[in-house]
């Protein structure tokens, strides 16, 4: 199976194929070294070389004009060698979104293109720990004094915490205005009252942590767009990067499947190889087939919103849905298939399930996004 046939699909171009190839290259040449246990040492390296590379500049743009498609070939390309190294990727424009989406041309200035160069490192601060997918359920104020800022509350699950140069930092600026009250601010991570010293070790080593804001004082110009547009941009910023994930899901699923090739080709039992079995013959089916159809579903929605440039909240949703559901599934076959091996430490396998679960979670869960496309159906 020719992991690379997608790049003749009509949904992509001619451009979009040669960067996947070329990251591929690239990949094969520099990703040795991204599964050291040391996530805060491995990521900030990898920021560095993939700025150093060019490639942030597709997930950073320094404007507005994201290429959907380009992202998601890059994540599939760089999940397939090594989680860390889509994660060290895409936060980069997740965290610095906001401030391509709507920030100030100082704003740009300041924090677009050292985060594109890989010389300093972002962070998108939405969750709080009893409100993930509930933004509206939010409780991180912000009050205007004079020309400051003062912001009170705290993050959790930020991806990047603790090794972060700034937050985007979502906040209520009018408490009794639902979603409406929320404001986008981005803070400096030396500023006073901010403290991500709490880190959050997950099965995946990621850097992540726990932000804590108290009295945190930002100058005026720290507002992101305008003040209670905050929710509207978050969506935004999800609505570019959800149909990603669905590629970072694919690129972990195809690793799979060719790992549970070459082990199903070279194990022997009962005086065959594995792939002789009608069993291992059906499950290698089901993967193969599953990872088409995500694959189908994930390029649909980027090519919708980069050729159409609507919103793709339904294919975006599809998509995540139906490619991170799939790989989880793929890769649980791979283990099987690996047997012993896939249960060990360090096996590639072994590596991709743990990676894979919070694929699922993060970025709205797999039952969040059920109700998104049924709230779709339904208008």
């Amino acid at each position: 199976m020719n992991r690379f046939a997608h790049y003749d699909w009509p949904f992509l171009e001619e451009r979009h194929a040669t960067l996947a190839r070329e990251a591929e290259d690239w990949a094969g040449r520099h990703l040795a070294h991204a599964h050291d246990p040391d996530a805060d040492a491995v990521c900030r390296r990898l920021v560095r070389e993939l700025g150093e590379a060019g490639f942030l500049n597709y997930c950073v743009p320094g404007t507005d004009h994201f290429d959907v498609r380009s992202i998601a070939l890059l994540r599939e390309v760089l999940a397939y060698h090594a989680g860390l190294a889509d994660f060290a990727f895409v936060m980069q424009g997740l965290g610095s979104g906001p401030i391509a989406l709507e920030g100030t041309g100082a704003q740009r200035e300041r924090y677009l293109e050292p985060v594109a160069q890989g010389k300093a490192i972002a962070a998108f601060a939405l969750s709080e720990p009893d409100a993930g997918s509930d933004v509206a359920a939010l409780s991180t104020s912000a009050r205007r004094e004079g020309d400051t800022w003062v912001l009170d509350g705290t993050k959790t699950w930020i991806s990047n915490g603790g090794i972060a140069d700034f937050y985007v930092v979502f906040a209520k600026t009018d408490a009794a205005a639902g979603t409406r009250g929320i404001s986008a601010f981005v803070v400096d991570a030396d500023a006073p009252g901010l403290d991500a010293s709490e880190r959050i070790d997950i099965v995946a080593p990621h850097p992540m942590a726990t932000v804590r804001m108290k009295g945190c004082r930002v100058p005026a110009d720290a507002l992101v767009g305008a003040a209670g547009e905050g929710f509207k941009l978050a969506m935004r910023n999800l609505d570019v990067f959800r149909t990603t994930v669905a590629a970072a899901a694919l690129g972990f699923a195809r690793r799979a499947l060719d790992e549970a090739l070459v082990r199903a080709r070279g194990r022997r039992m009962f005086n065959q190889t594995l792939a002789e079995f009608q069993l291992t013959q059906a499950k290698l089916a089901d993967m193969a087939t599953g990872i088409e159809a995500a694959a189908l579903l994930t390029y649909r929605s980027a090519w919708v919103r980069d050729v159409h440039g609507r919103r793709v909240t339904s294919e975006a949703a599809m998509a995540k849905m139906y490619a991170t559901e799939t790989a989880q599934q793929v890769i649980d076959e791979a283990v099987q298939i690996c047997g012993g091996l896939g249960v060990t430490r360090g096996h590639p396998v072994e590596l991709l399930y743990r990676e894979v679960r919070a694929l699922r979670i993060y970025e709205g869960a797999t039952e969040v996004q059920k109700l998104i496309i049924a709230r779709e159906l339904l208008k």
